[in-house]
């Protein structure tokens, strides 16, 4: 059902591109493209952030941590942000800088863009954080700049990540090439996306959608 469900988006979804209502299109489709990539960005890190946490297992921060997440998914956001930032301050081991993520993500969802950006930017530049924790902070930075930032800020997040060699170096293409769209810049947009598709190692999700995308960019003829 899953795969006929993303069979079912990517035609309709193509052939909305391929219309002249690229606009429509594009405010039509954005947050599930957006929300499928998270998803995707966080898969493709979950063996590295489990293997960091389980290796700094503290019993009273994991019960704090828990109790946390709990807390965020029964929708008591604000008792759940109380929670992890206390962690923050207290937590040993893992346990801070994975508060801070997950307050960052509650912050998103209470509303606050602006502050989870700054929060996952944060992340994303603690030179004491794992090398993994700080790249998908970063693309979680960028995802959310897609629509309320510049190119230039996504690319200020996320660009030395779309390097051949990082593992998320498709999500970080997609991302860039997603802004420079939004951006009405085709050349580079066209760019971002055919690095996509020469990957033979881009997961095939993504390439799919860098394929509509770049056949929409073909069709509208705004970029050679």
């Amino acid at each position: 059902m899953a795969q006929h469900d993303d069979d079912s988006f990517i035609r309709e979804v193509n052939e909305e591109l391929r219309s002249d209502q690229m606009k429509y299109a594009w405010s039509r489709y954005r947050s599930l493209v957006i929300a499928i990539a998270v998803l995707i960005i966080g898969g493709t890190t979950a063996s590295v952030l489990y293997e960091w946490y389980d290796s700094h297992t503290s019993s009273k921060s994991g019960d704090q941590f828990l109790a946390a997440l709990k807390l965020a998914e029964d929708n008591k956001l604000d008792e759940a942000l109380s929670a992890f930032e206390a962690l923050e301050k207290d937590g040993t081991g893992a346990y801070p800088v994975l508060a801070r993520m997950r307050a960052a993500s509650v912050q998103q969802a209470k509303g606050d863009t602006a502050g989870a950006i700054a929060a996952f930017s944060g992340i994303g530049k603690e030179a004491a954080a794992p090398q993994a924790v700080r790249d998908l902070a970063k693309m979680r930075a960028a995802w959310l700049l897609i629509d309320t930032g510049t190119y230039e800020q996504v690319a200020a997040e996320v660009q030395a990540t779309a390097n051949p060699g990082n593992p998320l170096a498709n999500s970080a293409r997609e991302a860039l090439g997603l802004s420079a769209y939004k951006a009405g810049d085709m050349a580079k947009a066209k760019e971002w996306f055919q690095q996509i598709a020469n990957d033979t190692a881009a997961p095939r999700n993504v390439a799919n959608r860098a394929q509509i995308m770049l056949d929409n960019i073909a069709s509208s003829g705004k970029a050679p």
